[in-house]
């Protein structure tokens, strides 16, 4: 049978090392060490995703020096000590067949202080566009240091058997700040000319050779923002990359998007493009001779990684996000199973989201991410004895749980109450750009029919009708509603918006669902700064309706802040007309409008609008857990039901219930 990514599936030469194919597991944070060390709970994450597929294995960087510490999980700088833990790392990915190569890092300027505890060192002593610091200039003999320390980190990766190392000069990181006129204003042999720009990176790729030998992969990770050709232009790095090519100074290169000047492009959420790397890969690739070429950034699926290797952008991909998701993407894709990969949704919540909170990333779609280890990686294994479970609710925390109970070998059974799976996740689905989250609700309906659950639909179910169906355990996943009371978080103390009762009031629901007119003029009270109520304005904006947007906080979209979306989003709404009024509260509902305060000045003004849209938040959908307390079977709230929150703790708790069902 012929392979269904044929030009994906191919293997590479690159230096010394033969990789199976061309899909890899890119470099990322993963932010688990424990006291800078990688431990078990790393071993667990990349071992799965060798056991996956993945070809090439770039595992998170490691500082090249004291002033390069960035997060709270990096691992240990200039200490041997690392050697041991990281043996245990590529040896067990090594048994299943992946090359492994190790990122190594310093961001110069954008450095964090507050887990470094030392001042940012850069070329020309410019601002850090991470925070409000100022950074240190090096001197000839920090820059000495700094070489120094890149060569000492890649001799340490190569002892802890490591193929090689990449080092990371994307987002205008050290290496590129030495590269970019704009921030390499030096005036001595490490700037001016452009040979003295490139004399920095030429000094630690030379130690790095001359330290770890012919058998040793090098690889660079550099990006492109089109928007800001005043850093550095694709232009600009065809010659950068030329010049080292010309030099057989790296063995491939990685081509990503965005910079620390544009940082919703480094992880691109939903709102971008497909396949945004690849046309600045393929620019790279026309530029070298000699290095191989990878290409990243969304980049999401095997049908996108095959035409970016079919159409000669790239000689790799790296797909991160989707093997965080289904870490085994790659084996599914090259088996003739790609309709079984568990598809990523682009959401950055836990990935990304838990990042640039400072803890170890995970996944909404796949929360055995960074718990491998612990739930013996993405598998299930058969339960002792086979149950009847009956799952109550059709949305993400109930179809999580009646899929992994079925993977265990139970005999599932799930009601809906309506006539289609997803629930509230559905309804996200349906805003603009989020449709992605209707291909994971299709996954599970796949998944399900291929474990032989159970669905019934439009099957509403009362207590009475639970017990009576004789389950060996319940799981309750009813979800939430809207509450309608209008209950706005800065104002805790008003239960409910003045008159309500006058009508024209809506939920994000009702409006998502089609149940309402809107009307030309609608005034939506967003009090949770989320999806629910953005993704509602922008659907509303998208069809004609002068939308205002009122929020308590200081800006629109405060919860996708984590998730690098808020900026994008912002763009979008401002595009479509859409009003936005920050630090306001809606004080009295007029049925023709509404009274707004101020909460800095207390000032209130009257608007006129045809509807009120309510994205507050909900209230728990529980009523059954009480009425079947006294039932001999167990039972279990799992999801809104037990709170309203994220799809991401819905997810969680179906699959953490069923694993000990």
């Amino acid at each position: 049978m012929p392979s269904p990514f044929p030009n994906l599936f191919r293997p590479l030469q690159l230096r010394h090392k033969t990789l199976r194919h061309r899909l890899n597991f890119g470099a990322h944070t993963a932010n688990m060490s424990e006291g800078g060390l990688p431990a078990d709970r790393h071993l667990g994450y990349y071992l799965e995703r060798a056991r996956g597929g993945a070809a090439m294995i770039v595992v998170e960087p490691v500082p090249a020096h004291r002033t390069a510490v960035l997060t709270r999980g990096n691992f240990r700088h200039a200490d041997d000590g690392v050697i041991p833990h990281f043996r245990r790392i590529t040896d067990a990915c090594h048994t299943e067949g992946a090359v492994m190569i190790q990122q190594i890092y310093h961001v110069g300027a954008h450095g964090d202080w507050d887990n470094s505890n030392e001042a940012n060192w850069s070329p020309s002593g410019l601002p850090s566009m991470h925070d409000m610091d100022g950074s240190h200039a090096m001197t000839s003999a920090e820059i000495a240091e700094i070489v120094a320390g890149f060569g000492e980190a890649a001799r340490r990766a190569k002892e802890a058997g490591f193929d090689g190392c990449e080092l990371m000069a994307a987002y205008n990181a050290l290496i590129e700040q030495f590269w970019a006129p704009y921030s390499n204003r030096r005036d001595d042999r490490y700037g001016g000319s452009f040979e003295n720009r490139m004399r920095f990176s030429r000094e630690v790729l030379e130690r790095i050779r001359k330290l770890c030998g012919e058998d040793f992969i090098i690889g660079m990770a550099i990006s492109v923002e089109p928007l800001r050709p005043d850093v550095l232009s694709l232009a600009d790095q065809q010659e950068i990359a030329a010049w080292h090519d010309a030099r057989g100074l790296y063995d491939y290169i990685t081509c990503g998007t965005g910079s620390y000047f544009d940082f919703t492009k480094i992880i691109p959420p939903f709102v971008y493009e497909d396949k945004l790397g690849a046309p600045f890969a393929e620019g790279l690739k026309q530029a070298v001779k000699h290095a191989k070429v990878q290409a990243e950034s969304h980049i999401r699926t095997p049908e996108n990684a095959d035409y970016v290797i079919a159409s000669g952008q790239a000689d790799m991909v790296s797909i991160v996000r989707g093997q965080i998701a289904d870490p085994h993407l790659a084996n599914k894709a090259r088996g003739g199973k790609a309709e079984t990969i568990r598809p990523c949704i682009s959401c950055n919540q836990m990935c990304w989201g838990r990042r640039s909170r400072d803890y170890w990333i995970s996944c909404l779609v796949n929360p055995s991410a960074g718990r491998e280890f612990q739930w013996d990686g993405d598998r299930f294994s058969r339960a002792e004895t086979t149950k009847r479970v009956l799952v109550v609710g059709g949305g993400p925390a109930g179809l999580e749980a009646a899929r992994v109970a079925a993977e265990r070998g139970h005999q599932v059974t799930l009601a809906e109450a309506s006539d289609r799976l997803g629930g509230q996740f559905r309804l996200a689905g349906e805003q603009p750009r989020r449709a992605q989250i209707l291909d994971l609700i299709g996954w599970y309906e796949g998944e399900l029919a291929r474990l032989q659950v159970a669905v019934r639909r439009a099957m509403p179910l009362d207590a009475g009708e639970i017990a009576g169906f004789g389950a060996d355990a319940v799981v309750l996943a009813t979800g939430s509603s809207p509450s309608r009371t209008g209950f706005q978080r800065a104002l805790p103390t008003v239960a409910s918006i003045p008159g309500l009762e006058r009508g024209k009031v809506a939920a994000v629901e009702d409006v998502m669902r089609r149940e309402v007119r809107p009307g030309p003029r609608v005034l939506l009270l967003d009090d949770s700064g989320n999806w629910r109520g953005v993704g509602t304005a922008w659907a509303l904006a998208e069809k004609g309706h002068e939308v205002t947007l009122i929020t308590a906080d200081a800006l629109v979209g405060r919860d996708l802040i984590r998730t690098s979306a808020d900026i994008p989003l912002r763009t979008k709404l401002h595009r479509l007309g859409v009003r936005s009024i920050t630090d306001s509260v809606v004080v009295e509902w007029h049925g023709d409008g509404a009274t707004i305060r101020n909460l800095l000045d207390g000032q209130e003004t009257r608007l006129p609008a045809d509807l009120l849209v309510l994205s507050t938040a909900n209230r728990a959908d529980n009523e059954l857990v009480e009425a079947l307390a006294g039932l001999a079977a167990p039972v279990h709230a799992i999801g809104d039901c037990l709170a309203p929150r994220h799809a991401a703790a819905a997810i969680f708790e179906g699959r953490r219930l069923a694993r000990s069902l």
